[in-house]
């Protein structure tokens, strides 16, 4: 049950310290879908601005954001998984808004590695 538990450990130190790399080296702005969006990305989360004057009327954006870390196994609960995920957002927005996501959640701690709008409804 020792070595065990001493595995464990020492696997989720290895990933907590390549996730602290990836968000050294990888941190930044990232691309946009829509050409209108300035999108900049920080150690656990995105935000996104945009100003699209020429879109449709409804038009609404999302802001997406991948991640790699510790996250609950969709649909097996209380299982985890160390790897990619996406994070959670905070619901679409407007052309001309701003729009944020995470990558820690109630079941989820990790490092955002990309992050990008796309057209949630045209």
């Amino acid at each position: 049950m020792g070595r065990t538990t001493s595995v464990a450990a020492r696997i989720s130190v290895a990933a907590v310290a390549f996730s602290g790399f990836a968000v050294v080296f990888g941190s930044g702005a990232a691309q946009a879908a829509p050409q209108d969006c300035a999108v900049t990305r920080d150690l656990a989360g995105a935000t996104a601005t945009c100003h699209d004057a020429d879109a449709p009327v409804g038009r609404e954006y999302t802001l997406i954001v991948e991640c790699f870390g510790l996250h609950g196994v969709p649909n097996a609960f209380p299982l985890m998984a160390i790897g990619p995920y996406r994070g959670s957002w905070g619901g679409s927005f407007a052309p001309s808004g701003r729009g944020t996501a995470s990558c820690l959640g109630p079941m989820s701690v990790g490092t955002a590695t990309n992050a990008y709008v796309a057209i949630y409804r045209d």
